[in-house]
């Protein structure tokens, strides 16, 4: 075992146990130079009696969550594999598992478990929507961790795969007995997103009843055979989840969290309602037919109320002060018509970058609002059937994620979106090949040695920095904004300014360097400042950018002096 107050690689302080299990034990450790706590997972060849099975698991989970990103995964900083033991470094995740959550205190509130079932919905259509998909077979209350803000995060990763399209079956079973599908025990068919559809629904049923389907009865009984108190929407929505055949299941996350989001229009007594709405109507549209040749009179002003309210809408979420609100406002106008971009651009250039910051808050309700169930599939495929609009707004949001989340970037986050970007058909070719290259940039920033946020990029700094080049190319604020303009001439300042000694040593010289920040203050001067009247936004930016330039030009003549 590690020594309390041990130095790990010459840089994790080991301070406390905070976990142990039959094969592996968890610490918590502290960065001294970063001063940031981190978790070590240890796992010791003497403690496990299959310990390269072990060890193929463990790789095979630091090889998945290297790259991704998503506010409900941990985040593996470091892998640190020697002769005798396994050890991962990892996002330190304050909170408990919800099986203690369980243990002590019992079945849980049913609103506390449909809005970690929305979370749980979140992440994994995140995890199934990456190319290839991964599949994550494992769910249950004791790998989902609970943080003191109510949100949670999915852990242990050992038994997640990638999905392999035309393969028949899994080879072996892998999964936890009372919460796997029929499917995981091996030659029952390959595990796919249903899968994690079935766990998800074995999992609410487990922490809203106490019970599970590998006990007495050894089915899943209706969850109001338990407690009679609970929703009979969501009772509708468990049984459908945890059906034995995949085809009799809801077919994705995104449409379970539809339905949980609107579990209370599945109860009974919304039905009841409902019936007696629909007769009400049937009364009034025979009615209706009467007045035959004003139908078409009712259809033009029920066009017209459609696109106001549309519009209204949107000029009230404009004039609301807070984010939040506004997003969800914009939402509204987005449900109404899906394939209309004026609300989403409204949302993206007027309040979510509006700060230049592409928040994990506002990320959450975008990746939220984008796989909300639509005339029978969802906002984001609803939208993309105007592919001139979508196209340019997956352009925009690459961009964000890769220069504005968090203020810092996340390059991982970024790659979805700009790869639709680089083989648009509407996007100019400089816009197309502009994403093609922060693509490769972004790709490489997930690899071995590469930091997908900020850090250093994982290929050679000769290339990263042919790259950074190329993106600069051109006048930027004519061609895309000034506003995306200034995040590039930044990263470049920045990346001058962080690693200049690296680009020369991989064979990019001081004048090289020097020559691109020249330019880039051309380009500020001529393509941006000269056209007067910025505004205190872009005025703002501009002065940051020059800062930065300033900054990266000194780095580089103090490091022409040392050498």
């Amino acid at each position: 075992m590690l020594q309390i107050g041990s130095l790990v690689d010459g840089k994790y302080k080991v301070l406390s146990v905070i976990g142990q299990g039959g094969m592996s034990t968890v610490y918590l450790v502290m960065n001294e130079k970063a001063n940031k706590p981190w978790a070590i997972k240890e796992v010791r060849k003497d403690a496990v009696a299959n310990y390269q099975v072990v060890r193929q698991s463990l790789i095979t989970e630091t090889n998945l969550l290297k790259n991704l990103s998503h506010p409900y995964l941990p985040s593996i900083v470091d892998v640190i594999d020697d002769e005798g033991r396994f050890l991962i470094v990892m996002d330190y995740i304050e909170g408990n598992t919800l099986d203690k959550a369980l243990a002590t205190m019992g079945p849980q509130p049913q609103e506390y478990v449909i809005e970690w079932g929305i979370q749980l919905c979140d992440v994994f259509e995140y995890l199934h929507s990456r190319t290839p998909a991964i599949i994550y077979r494992d769910l249950k209350p004791g790998n989902i961790m609970l943080r003191p803000n109510g949100r949670i995060c999915l852990v242990d990763f050992g038994t997640a795969r990638e999905y392999k399209a035309n393969h028949a079956g899994d080879t072996s079973y892998l999964g936890t007995r009372g919460f796997a599908a029929p499917e995981q025990f091996g030659g029952m068919g390959q595990t796919d997103a249903r899968t994690d559809v079935y766990c998800l629904g074995a999992t609410m049923y487990n922490l809203l009843t106490g019970h599970t389907s590998n006990e007495p009865p050894y089915e899943f009984y209706p969850i109001r055979y338990w407690n009679p108190n609970l929703s009979s929407g969501l009772e509708k929505i468990i049984a459908k989840c945890v059906q034995n055949n995949p085809a009799d299941r809801y077919q994705s996350c995104a449409e379970v969290m539809y339905d949980l989001q609107h579990y209370k229009q599945l109860d009974r007594d919304y039905k009841k309602t409902a019936k007696m709405s629909v007769a009400a109507v049937a009364l009034l549209t025979a009615g209706a037919v009467l007045c035959g040749s004003l139908s078409y009179y009712f259809h033009q002003a029920a066009t017209v109320t459609a696109t106001e309210s549309y519009e209204d809408m949107i000029l009230d979420a404009l004039g609301v002060e807070d984010d939040a609100e506004a997003i969800q406002k914009f939402a509204g106008a987005i449900r109404l018509q899906p394939t209309n971009p004026e609300a989403f651009e409204e949302m993206l250039d007027n309040r979510i970058l509006a700060d230049d910051c592409f928040t994990a808050e506002e990320d959450e309700s975008l990746r939220r609002l984008l796989i909300t169930g639509c005339d029978g599939t969802t906002i984001e495929k609803a939208f993309a059937a105007n592919r001139a609009a979508y196209d340019d707004f997956s352009y925009k949001l690459g961009m964000a994620y890769f220069y504005c989340y968090e203020d810092v970037g996340n390059k991982q986050l970024s790659l979805k979106w700009l790869k639709i970007a680089m083989t648009s058909q509407y996007l100019d070719d400089s816009q197309r090949d502009r994403a093609a290259r922060l693509r490769i940039i972004a790709e490489y920033y997930n690899s071995i040695g590469g930091d997908p946020k900020t850090g250093d990029p994982g290929l050679p700094f000769d290339v990263f920095w042919e790259n950074l080049v190329e993106i600069a190319d051109g006048n930027i604020a004519e061609i895309d904004n000034s506003i995306t303009a200034l995040m590039i001439y930044n990263e470049i300042a920045l990346q001058v300014f962080q690693h200049n000694n690296r680009f020369v040593a991989a064979g990019v010289s001081y004048d090289d360097m020097e020559q691109e920040l020249n330019s880039i203050s051309a380009h500020i001067a001529s393509d941006i400042e000269a056209k007067g009247d910025l505004g205190e936004h872009i005025s703002s930016l501009v002065e940051e950018a020059k800062d930065n330039v300033e900054q990266a030009q000194k780095s580089i003549e103090m490091a022409r002096r040392q050498g």
